[in-house]
């Protein structure tokens, strides 16, 4: 009887509440409900997901395994062409090229900028001026730097400031397509002068020289040019005259200064004997030129930087700064997106271990270095990361800045794929596995970033 009343109340012990099962029902229903709606709010955005992103990535893989028209197998001929094909190799270099220089200096910049405008009082309104370009299209931004690497100086803003910096230093002539004319008692200069012209014949003292030339338009004479004149002939010296022997609407005399020419003012002209050179001067105003007693009996020569051709500058969309140059455009737009970010993260950082250290004697250079810098490393990693994925699917700013003669030097994967894809010589499954392939290098990139992002959180 003991026995049997001790297992009865260790069974009535065991045994839930009344009520208990009811409730644990109701809580389980409860969850299946919520879960339910989870489930119903997040439907449209899966099946959109499915929809433009899944589907797509799989219908790109299953098409990178077949031929352009889609009918033959071809397995990884695709992929084995983008190893072989020379342009689809320049633009992986090049695509290389902009994921380690474009992302480093913009977030550097903007690092540079979000400390410096910390200690200025205009400093917002130069925030201001740094973001702006985030709120210029890459089709406008790409329009806008196409005129701004123009290479003629009169429209691009980049060569003009080039070729100005260039001629405060070294002025270019003002004749590079002067010449002499018919029958011209100048010859071309030989020897280490080739581009110059020298006198056929020594000239003497107290007889004047005419030194014609001809190919300078009217409008491209020097300021302040005059009417040309003969040299009055001077005892003792060497007299002449430089001008240009053309008169406007025909007529004049052949190497013979007419009333109606113009002088070449600003021309050097050297007297040379024996390969050295014994005067010099410069023509006036009006063309004339006076040397010493030295010139007797020498050549006189028009050295070669009479007729350099002006600095034109550098050529910016040329094969060779293309792809420096549209990375230039790129970090222009994206400079103020690192620096807001990075200004954020400054305004974040205790100031007490910034002045410690400067008590501790450190210089602002070692402020910045040892505490600045790694206290805003997880913030630079976060900015360089999201740079990366988006240098990856660069297109319009290099498919709007770079020439059509210029592209393939030029070359992204994601112009690439573009070009490959679409056109009348468009290769589908090609392109496919060009569109996989940058999908494979994003990834890496995508993955470190979201285990990143996973990390901060469980903090």
């Amino acid at each position: 009887m003991t026995a049997k009343s001790g297992k009865s109340t260790r069974a009535a012990e065991a045994a839930p509440p009344a009520g208990a099962i009811p409730a644990r029902s109701a809580r389980a229903a409860e969850t299946r409900r919520r879960r339910l709606v989870a489930a119903a709010f997040l439907l449209p955005a899966l099946v959109l997901l499915g929809a433009l992103v899944v589907h797509p990535i799989g219908y790109s893989l299953y098409r990178s395994f077949f031929d352009r028209s889609g009918d033959t197998f071809v397995g990884g001929g695709n992929y084995g062409e983008i190893l072989h094909d020379d342009t689809i190799r320049t633009a992986l270099k090049n695509t290389a090229l902009w994921v380690v220089l474009a992302p480093t200096t913009a977030t550097a910049l903007g690092l540079i900028f979000a400390v410096l405008t910390e200690r200025v009082r205009w400093g917002t309104a130069f925030k201001l001026l740094v973001f702006m370009p985030m709120a210029i299209s890459m089709l406008a931004a790409g329009i806008i730097f196409r005129l701004v690497y123009d290479h003629d100086p009169d429209r691009g803003i980049a060569n003009a400031v080039w070729v100005g910096v260039h001629d405060t230093f070294a002025e270019s002539s003002a004749f590079p397509k002067a010449r002499p004319g018919r029958d011209s008692p100048l010859a071309p200069a030989a020897g280490a002068d080739t581009g110059g012209f020298t006198t056929r014949d020594p000239v003497r003292a107290g007889v004047p020289v005419l030194l014609p030339l001809v190919g300078v338009a009217p409008e491209d004479l020097p300021g302040g040019t005059r009417t040309a004149r003969a040299a009055p002939a001077e005892p003792g010296k060497v007299t002449g005259t430089v001008w240009q022997d053309f008169t406007r609407g025909g007529g004049g005399r052949t190497n013979a200064v007419d009333p109606a020419e113009s002088g070449l003012a600003g021309i050097r002209v050297e007297a040379v004997k024996d390969g050295r050179v014994v005067d010099s001067a410069t023509a006036r105003a009006d063309g004339t030129f006076t040397l010493s007693a030295k010139a007797d009996g020498a050549l006189l020569r028009l050295p070669a930087s009479n007729f350099r051709e002006a600095y034109a500058g550098v050529e910016w969309l040329g094969p060779t700064l293309v792809t420096p140059a549209v990375i230039g455009a790129y970090v222009w737009m994206w400079a103020g997106f690192a620096m807001v970010l990075i200004g954020a993260g400054l305004a974040a950082v205790p100031r007490e271990l910034l002045e410690a250290a400067r008590v501790d004697g450190a210089n602002e250079w070692q402020v910045f270095r040892r505490v600045t810098v790694p206290l805003l490393a997880p913030l630079l990693v976060v900015v360089l990361v999201t740079l990366v994925i988006n240098v990856m699917k660069i297109f319009d700013l290099v498919f709007v800045i770079a020439p059509g003669s210029v592209q393939d030097d030029a070359n992204v994967l994601a112009l690439q794929l573009y070009r490959t894809s679409f056109g009348t010589d468009a290769d589908p499954g090609l392109g496919s596995a060009i569109a996989v392939l940058l999908l494979v290098l994003v990834l890496p990139v995508m993955l470190y970033n979201i285990r990143r992002l996973r990390k901060e959180g469980a903090r």
